[in-house]
């Protein structure tokens, strides 16, 4: 499954502060097949590597005291896939991981796709291009 950034294509990390480093580290394993490459703590940061080389960044709200990292309010993460299928079967391995996203695949923009918040609160999409 490919991952990109949406709106910030140049990107090849993003490093989102999230309140349980550990439950959204094994979320994105489980779901989106990301691999730990490196932590610090079993709750403070935990760097992830997709696939494709991507980078995901997880800290502890805690670990950032500064709070000095922010995106704009629609910035999400994309994982763009080839078919239809592709992202009906993700959207089915995540319903019987418990993980429901609020609404099924769709139309959207002229693309076939779903959003959903991840644990952590993170604003995903999965479509197909």
């Amino acid at each position: 499954m490919n991952i990109h950034l949406i709106y910030y294509y140049e990107i090849k990390s993003y490093q989102p502060a999230v309140d349980d480093v550990h439950v959204t580290r094994q979320f994105f394993e489980h779901f989106f097949f990301f691999q730990m490459h490196r932590g610090k703590g079993d709750n403070a940061l935990a760097v992830l590597k997709g696939e494709d080389d991507f980078i995901l960044v997880l800290m502890s709200k805690a670990f950032n005291k500064n709070s000095d990292i922010s995106y704009p309010d629609a910035f999400h993460i994309g994982f763009l896939v080839k078919s239809e299928d592709q992202v009906d079967a993700a959207y089915q391995r995540l319903l019987a991981g418990k993980a429901i996203p609020e609404n099924p695949p769709a139309r959207l923009r002229g693309q076939y796709g779903f959003y959903f918040k991840s644990p952590g609160n993170l604003l995903i999409e999965v479509s197909s291009y």
